[in-house]
């Protein structure tokens, strides 16, 4: 550390930089054709960590990424993601996905399940090589999880490409939404299997007991309090219910998810609810991205890290559109309808990352697996515009024709 200057002060160096040079690319070189603000802000956190710039300038980052700066950071990063999940879980609208539920179910059933095999293989394929399972990890583990990081669906980032291309609140954007979520009540289901500890299997049947006699008071006191009051007492329930999964050894994301996942979206405002993920995408997710980026390594090689980058991009991407056209031909839909549907919901980012964390912070895989998952999500993301604009364009009446 520099002598003349605090932790404060250097601290407040680093969100200059987390803040400003993502930005300043964006803005500067107009990418949010193909890389929105969100996937700047990631690929800035990669090349910001140790891996690049750390590399190149090791001096630089002592300095700027000190072990009580670094703690700092890490902080506002878990607050910021538990907030965002939070407010995943809030959104999750599993009446709508009932209502529909033949069409949802072999629909987002199909978009699950072939990725996931298809990433399960390719993860086997990794596994022949060194350097890929965590110290804590067992083989299965990693291969389910690696799997499931191929299938997931970033349904938050979804939102925000589908407002874009002007279509969330139409019949396609909706149904796209109803897939989402149930592979999103997949994912976390998927997260807890893995994190299960049969040294520990009876505190977590124990936090699930309580947390199902603690929602159902939760809801019964939410049904009964302003609306106000319903923010603030939900980020109390947050805070209650992440520390009782961490305790249980389910992580705190789980508890964040499951604690927003109980509420009712109807509770609160849909506009505030809106205005509320944004600020939080704007204010403190950076954060997370940076910290995220800080956690890249390249130790097994970078060509073996972006080659595994390159099979899980193909796992995903084939899964994917593979699942979602073998649901379009049972379900006999139009033509072009599938490749639309299965490159929205093949967008990765935010929620994928935040899996591939929990997982490397449980030690199931290392730091370069973790690398690799991330490119793939980058990889990932940053195809979804591009590729679906033209679609819709010769498809614009799909967008407002009911299933």
């Amino acid at each position: 550390m520099h002598p003349a200057m605090s932790t404060s002060e250097i601290f407040l160096i680093a969100m200059l930089i987390i803040f400003a040079a993502p930005y300043l690319v964006w803005r500067l070189f107009r990418t949010e054709y193909f890389a929105p603000l969100v996937v700047v802000q990631i690929i800035g956190g990669i090349i910001l960590g140790p891996g690049i710039l750390g590399a190149v300038f090791p001096d630089y980052y002592a300095f700027v990424f000190s072990k009580p700066v670094v703690g700092a950071l890490n902080g506002v990063a878990w607050w910021a993601v538990m907030l965002f999940v939070w407010v995943a879980g809030v959104e999750l609208d599993l009446k709508q996905a009932w209502r529909f539920r033949g069409e949802t179910g072999v629909t987002a059933g199909l978009a699950l399940l072939v990725p996931l095999i298809l990433g399960s293989l390719a993860a086997l394929v990794m596994l022949r090589f060194g350097g890929w399972i965590g110290a804590r990890g067992a083989p299965w583990q990693v291969v389910l999880g690696i799997g499931m990081a191929c299938a997931v669906t970033a349904l938050p980032i979804l939102v925000l490409f589908m407002e874009k291309l002007e279509i969330l609140r139409q019949p396609l954007g909706q149904r796209i939404l109803r897939y989402a979520s149930l592979d999103d009540v997949a994912i976390w289901g998927v997260l807890a299997l893995i994190l299960l500890d049969w040294n520990r299997v009876g505190r977590q049947a124990g936090f699930l007991i309580a947390f199902a006699v603690a929602s159902f008071l939760m809801r019964k006191l939410m049904a009964r309090i302003p609306e106000k009051d319903r923010w603030y007492i939900g980020l109390i329930w947050l805070a209650a219910c992440g520390f009782a999964a961490d305790w249980a050894g389910l992580h705190f994301m789980v508890g964040a998810f499951l604690s927003g996942a109980v509420l009712d979206s109807r509770w609160f405002d849909r506009k505030q609810m809106d205005f509320f993920r944004n600020h939080i995408l704007l204010a403190i997710m950076p954060v997370f991205f940076l910290s995220t980026g800080l956690r890249t390594q390249w130790n097994v090689g970078g060509l073996a890290v972006f080659g595994a980058a390159a099979l899980l991009l193909a796992a995903s991407v084939a899964g994917k559109l593979g699942g979602v056209h073998l649901a379009g031909k049972i379900l006999k839909w139009e033509k072009g309808e599938a490749s639309i549907i299965g490159w929205l919901l093949q967008t990765k980012a935010l929620i994928m990352i935040i899996f591939a964390n929990i997982l490397l912070d449980k030690q199931i895989i290392t730091q370069e697996t973790f690398t690799a998952l991330l490119l793939m999500a980058v990889g990932s993301t940053m195809l979804t515009i591009p590729l679906v604009t033209p679609k819709l364009k010769r498809l614009a009446s799909l967008a407002s024709r009911d299933f």
